[in-house]
């Protein structure tokens, strides 16, 4: 009989301490800074791109990955369809947008700084500071805009 009672013993608090684990990583996930929210690979979901006349952009969803790394680095990559393959501006040659480099956050302003190292569109962004604001939303996506005054896009993301 007091080996049944140490044995139930045993195993009430085996799975006690087993109900304690998702609680112990849900706090810590809850603690977690926004720069080791960002580390990791992003999926494009949608991105809003006013057109000239202010409406949305007829122009087709790209595919998309965002990286950025634990040691500050980031790379991002867009393919348009097809019927976009001839969109070029400053980000993007030709329907793809390809870019790597490093990233600075500021926390308290919710800003991202893309640096660019390398780009498709060579010396229109290589050198520069892409400034960002970012919101990471309760559901686990990341929202990003841009801080120019003059561009008027911004890309839904969600970690892979």
């Amino acid at each position: 009989m007091k080996t049944f009672r140490h044995g139930a013993w045993i195993a009430v608090v085996a799975v006690a301490g087993l109900l304690q684990v998702p609680s112990a990583r849900a706090q810590t996930v809850d603690h977690q800074t926004d720069r080791e929210r960002l580390i990791g690979a992003w999926h494009l979901e949608h991105i809003d791109s006013p057109g000239l006349n202010g409406k949305p952009s007829d122009i087709p969803q790209p595919r998309g990955m965002l990286i950025y790394t634990r040691d500050g680095h980031v790379s991002v990559q867009l393919m348009y369809s097809r019927s976009a393959s001839s969109l070029s501006n400053e980000y993007v040659r030709n329907g793809y947008e390809a870019s790597f480099g490093s990233y600075t956050i500021d926390e308290k302003t919710h800003t991202l700084t893309h640096h660019v190292e390398g780009s498709i569109t060579g010396d229109l962004l290589v050198g520069k500071g892409l400034p960002r604001i970012y919101t990471l939303t309760g559901d686990g996506h990341l929202i990003i805009r841009s801080a120019k005054a003059d561009e008027h896009w911004s890309a839904t993301w969600r970690h892979y």
